[in-house]
């Protein structure tokens, strides 16, 4: 039982949902893993498109009149309410979590209340990861850049694997260089690199970042798939996935899911390592 942490610095667009949706929907229809993907943002709904449509809001009838609001006893801010009344369990969680593949993929999904209520939610995610941690095999954290940086810390120390997610840009790879100067657990070897977004015909390809780096391995990626990105928008990820499934490598959607299952099987070996090494 592993958690794995996507992970980036923040500060431009590298992919990171969208490349965790494609290695968790890879990994769920093609293993038998038990699997939690976390969603930790605020209202990001990034993730929610991937897999299903957007569900119309409830109208209630409140005590000032009819609202609007989305049912808050689901997902996290149900779990959290579990968590204050001392019942959480780790086979409660499965309660609170959409099913994407039965017994396979299931996803925590990111919270949509006010951000008074996010604020003070966040602060319960180490406890959630860790308890999720007890039931399934890998549980997948989509660490938002919203979540307080002392939480974050938590929750990347608790990790078994921090894949830390880069853009295919020079001064994304410099940024990064000097962040794991300053930073011993950038430097550690539960940290595994990954480019979203990811362009073959770039000068700043695998081998070269790798090189420039000093990684031993390539550089894992997620190559930018135009039928991934359009389905990624349509609810339509899984079914990619199983459409694609006999797709040659010398097609460019067979490139894809070859650099995602690459990834994947990256991911899996890595955490094999490290337990070995324990």
């Amino acid at each position: 039982m592993s958690i794995v942490t996507f992970w980036s610095n923040g500060r431009e667009q590298t992919g990171k949902t969208l490349s965790l949706a494609a290695v968790c929907t890879h990994l769920g229809s093609e293993h038998n893993y038990r699997i939690l993907l976390i969603s930790t943002g605020y209202e990001d709904e990034n993730l929610d498109h991937c897999f299903w449509q957007p569900r119309k809001a409830k109208k209630n009838l409140g005590l000032f009149g009819p609202n609007t609001n989305m049912d808050m006893d689901e997902g996290i801010a149900g779990l959290a309410k579990v968590m204050k009344s001392n019942k959480l369990s780790p086979d409660i969680i499965t309660n609170y979590t959409k099913t994407i593949f039965k017994d396979r993929l299931e996803i925590l999904t990111t919270f949509k209340g006010t951000k008074t209520e996010y604020d003070d939610l966040r602060k319960v995610y180490p406890d959630i990861i860790n308890l999720a941690n007890n039931y399934y095999d890998l549980v997948f954290v989509d660490l938002d850049k919203q979540v307080q940086d002392h939480i974050s810390e938590v929750i990347l120390r608790n990790s078994n694997l921090i894949v830390v997610n880069l853009s295919q840009r020079l001064a994304s790879i410099n940024t990064f260089m000097e962040m794991r100067e300053e930073q011993p657990m950038l430097q550690s070897k539960k940290v595994l690199l990954l480019l979203g977004r990811y362009d073959k015909y770039s000068k700043y390809n695998i081998k070269n970042i790798s090189r420039y780096l000093g990684e031993k391995n390539k550089v894992s990626t997620i190559p930018y798939n135009t039928l991934f990105f359009e389905a990624s928008e349509e609810a339509g990820v899984p079914d990619l996935f199983l459409k694609l499934k006999k797709t040659g490598e010398d097609d460019r959607n067979g490139f894809f899911l070859a650099e995602v299952k690459r990834t994947a099987d990256n991911i899996i070996y890595r955490l094999q390592d490290l337990a070995m090494k324990m």
